[in-house]
């Protein structure tokens, strides 16, 4: 669907160099989107709520017209340096992303700019893109973009578990492609975010630097026994920290208390904002979270970038230290994706919250090692 023939000019740019961005109710975006098609633009649906043979047969539309859909549901991209939806300011460089999941997109955005690596696009494709109905169709079209980009060593792909059929479809493509493709999945077996990006950095040939941390002063009483409870605005950065915990303790989740919520799924952004902008829900659930003395160690992220909200450590940092006034036994971890470029400044949010009472990491699997340790005393 793309020429393959390298050229001096970024293929991927060229290939979406003219974008749709709609973000009106899921209903109603279908019409929106087939129109922006039949004028020969690539369409990014911000909406979410979209039927799914819509989409299907938007994506269909678009192949036939040499096109990419990226969405419903795509909240982040980066073409040429230009970010759209929710996307953090980074350096440019090497790497490629194909995502089907924009929290996780973030996260790699934002290390591989912690390492000085660096992205040259991030091309969203919606989160049911991997699903076994919708079968790759806008990854497979990223990863061709990408791989006939000149500027671009090697290809990244993040998404939420993806149906098997689909990832052994996606990874016969990307068998066949110039471009090496590391895979970035939360799931069993795969390798998570932050191991991820090592494995790019390795593979480029550059040194995998000391991620952000920022320690808080004070250390409360030992949590062994007690909940771990992740309140989450990233459904990839959720389905991340469950997977690492599943693989520390085992399936039994539920069972023993743990649990892991992301207010950003489609059930709690009907008729509201998403957590990224309105954090009003997940505050409640922290408050109430808190209040329960079986809850040892909240977990939570963070994610800055353009279209977010402009300053989150301002509602979270005294939501967070009312709770550990009032539970010295409570601990608090703090995933924080973001960069010192980002609107909301990185190393000050960073700062607001870690004098809050929490403990604040730049990689989301090393924040949830560390709430397992607390919370289970055991080596994550």
């Amino acid at each position: 669907m793309y020429a393959t023939q390298r050229t001096t000019r970024s293929a991927a740019a060229r290939a979406v160099a003219a974008v749709a961005l709609l973000s009106v109710p899921g209903p109603h975006v279908f019409p929106e989107a087939m129109d922006a098609l039949d004028a020969g633009l690539n369409v990014m649906i911000f909406s979410d709520n979209v039927p799914l043979a819509q989409e299907i047969t938007l994506k269909e539309a678009a192949a036939r017209r040499g096109l990419i859909v990226m969405g419903p549901d795509c909240g982040t991209a980066l073409i040429g340096g230009a970010g759209l939806g929710f996307a953090n300011a980074v350096r440019p460089g090497p790497v490629g992303i194909v995502a089907a999941s924009g929290t996780g997109a973030q996260q790699l955005m934002c290390l591989l700019d912690a390492a000085g690596a660096g992205v040259s696009h991030v091309l969203g494709v919606g989160g049911r893109d991997l699903s076994p109905e919708v079968s790759g169709r806008s990854a497979l079209s990223a990863l061709a973009a990408l791989d006939a980009d000149p500027g671009t060593e090697l290809i990244v792909l993040v998404s939420k578990p993806p149906a098997p059929q689909v990832l052994d479809l996606i990874r016969e493509a990307a068998r066949r492609m110039d471009t090496p493709v590391v895979f970035a999945l939360p799931m069993p077996g795969e390798d998570d975010l932050t191991r991820a990006a090592e494995k790019v950095l390795t593979t480029l040939g550059r040194t995998v630097p000391e991620w952000p941390r920022w320690t808080a002063a004070r250390r409360p009483a030992t949590m062994a026994g007690r909940a771990l409870r992740g309140l989450f605005a990233g459904g990839t950065l959720r389905d991340e920290a469950e997977m690492i915990a599943r693989d520390v303790l085992g399936w039994d989740l539920e069972a023993r208390g743990h649990r892991f919520t992301d207010f950003g799924d489609d059930a709690y952004t009907r008729g509201r904002a998403h957590p990224m902008i309105d954090p009003t829900l997940r505050l409640e659930a922290l408050r109430a979270e808190a209040a329960d003395p079986g809850c040892g160690v909240l977990l939570l992220d963070v994610v800055l970038g353009h279209g977010a909200e402009q300053d989150p450590a301002a509602a979270l940092a005294p939501a967070v230290a009312d709770a550990v006034r009032d539970r010295p036994d409570l601990a608090v971890a703090v995933s924080l994706c973001g960069t010192p470029a980002d609107p909301q400044d990185r190393d000050r949010q960073a700062a607001a919250l870690c004098e809050a009472g929490a403990d604040v990491f730049g990689s989301n699997a090393q924040a949830t090692r560390h709430a397992l340790r607390m919370v289970e005393g055991v080596s994550a």
